[in-house]
């Protein structure tokens, strides 16, 4: 019989939490790679610190940290920044380069309450 406890268990993993943390370790792993490559064909400085970032992000999802939130938040400034300096005010040309971002940005910032409860 299930008294209803089980599911307010404080050592409880969120595997909807862990997912979206796989999910952006594997994505990071894919665009720091690929920015290394670009720093060393002479281009943007800009994908291997958002990999970085977005590989760290999931690790603290992953340990359920709330320490993704914020390091998620700095990597989607420093996007916004960079966004902003590549194109401009161009609404269409930011469009590509924030609407990922800012989606796991409300995916990561849905996790908060789960985050907290740990």
């Amino acid at each position: 019989m299930v008294t209803g406890t089980e599911n307010h268990s404080p050592h409880r993993r969120n595997y909807a939490v862990m997912t979206l943390g796989w999910i952006c370790v594997l994505l990071g792993l894919a665009i720091l790679a690929g920015g290394v490559w670009l720093i060393l064909l002479g281009g943007s400085w800009y994908y291997a610190p958002a990999g970085l970032g977005l590989m760290l992000t999931g690790l603290m999802l992953n340990w359920h940290r709330m320490d993704a939130v914020w390091i998620y938040g700095l990597t989607w400034l420093g996007t916004a920044i960079w966004a902003y300096w590549e194109v401009g005010t161009d609404w269409w040309a930011q469009l590509p380069r924030m609407l990922a971002p800012t989606l796991i940005l409300i995916l990561v910032l849905i996790c908060i309450p789960a985050l907290r409860r740990r």
